[in-house]
């Protein structure tokens, strides 16, 4: 499979397959991008980046017609999948068709400066693994691999600005909105990062968890452990429930029928419970770990465990081991991150100790409070 492959689902979904990382040949990783139809309406869930996706889904959105309404739905603002979100601008101008947009309200700021965004991910790990060049030079090499960058349209708009709705997946009771009387429901899950949504389409009973199921533990500083293991348990819960039978995601270049995306998210959340107790082992009792060390080993485990990921590298590696002491509530005990990390004594003060001195002063305190407001009643004319 090759950069801009269409896999068809069925009659009305299709996959444009992106393609991987490759850091030393300047190739940028491109997320996939899914298309439904429903009636007149294409759903486009998500743009990828480089002018040769661009052509692909041009292509694509050809196979899947006719349709007089496009629904563009960012799952998050990650710049390998938002680098080509005008094309619908570009498709109402050629086919007099009406457009929208939806992103994340959380993911907003990072479409808009990719580089303090990415800046602020590897200034995490400067000091505790090798880097190239400076955090915000090696950001600045990241963020020029995706081009061209056009993350916004005439009709961008957050998914936040309509109504928050309930949505019902079996016994599952989730948040987020739903499209064409609910066959593409968007689910709030908010794990790989801060505004992140997962689809799924009700009459092809797809998911499409994008980058949730990149690997078993988070790698960004606005992502969330427990609620990616979470979106994790509810495409498991829907698989189960045979809601969904067809699982596709943002950077595994195939479509998973049920057998094969249950083990998978079954092999995910096993991985993410051995990382977070070989962690927990690891750090121990001690009062301060050496995040350079605990990196290395957490890197063994992680080879151990097999884990891939969507872009495995040192720099992506040190993320997840520094997200892991995060989690055990460790933190540096300087301003940079490769100064030695310590946590916070759980130990229960004595309420007991000094509490004479300080009864005796509030005591003190509430007399003279009472005396005063004695006086001021005293001095005070009597009412009619």
């Amino acid at each position: 499979m090759a950069l801009g492959d269409i896999l068809e689902i069925d009659d009305r979904t299709l996959l444009v397959l992106g393609q991987p990382l490759v850091f030393d040949k300047g190739q940028p990783d491109v997320a996939n991008a899914l298309l439904h139809r429903v009636d007149d309406t294409l759903f486009l869930v998500d743009t990828g980046v480089t002018e040769a996706f661009r052509k692909a889904l041009l292509t694509a959105v050809d196979r899947l017609g006719p349709w007089q309404h496009l629904v563009l739905l960012t799952t998050h603002g990650h710049v390998d999948h938002i680098g080509n979100n005008d094309l619908i601008d570009q498709l109402a101008a050629e086919r007099n068709v009406k457009v929208e947009h939806f992103l994340p309200a959380l993911d907003a700021q990072q479409m808009i400066d990719p580089l303090a965004y990415w800046s602020s991910n590897f200034d995490q790990v400067g000091g505790v693994v090798p880097l190239p060049a400076p955090p915000k030079l090696v950001a600045s090499k990241v963020v020029s691999l995706f081009t061209p960058m056009r993350p916004f349209g005439r009709t961008s708009r957050s998914y936040e600005e309509l109504p928050l709705e309930r949505i019902s997946i079996g016994t599952l009771r989730l948040t987020g909105w739903t499209f064409a009387d609910g066959a593409v429901r968007v689910v709030r899950s908010q794990g790989h990062c801060a505004g992140h949504v997962i689809v799924q389409l009700r009459d092809s009973k797809l998911l499409h968890l994008s980058d949730e199921a990149n690997g078993p533990c988070v790698v960004m500083n606005d992502a969330d452990q427990v609620k990616q293991t979470s979106a994790l348990g509810a495409g498991l819960t829907m698989l189960e429930e045979q809601q969904v039978t067809v699982v596709t995601d943002g950077h595994s270049f195939v479509v998973q029928q049920a057998p094969e995306a249950r083990e998978r998210l079954n092999d995910l959340l096993d991985q993410a419970v051995s990382l977070h107790d070989q962690s927990s082992t690891a750090a121990g009792r001690r009062s301060t770990i050496d995040p350079g060390a605990f990196e290395q080993d957490y890197g063994k485990q992680l080879t151990r465990l097999g884990v891939g990921g969507a872009n495995p590298n040192p720099a992506f590696t040190a993320m997840m081991a520094l997200n892991a002491l995060k989690e055990l509530c460790w933190s540096p005990s300087g301003r940079a991150t490769s100064s030695p990390w310590e946590r916070p004594a759980l130990v229960a003060r004595d309420a007991s100790v000094g509490a004479p001195r300080r009864l005796i002063k509030l005591v003190g305190t509430a007399v003279s409070f009472g005396a005063w407001r004695l006086r001021g009643r005293a001095k005070s004319p009597k009412q009619p």
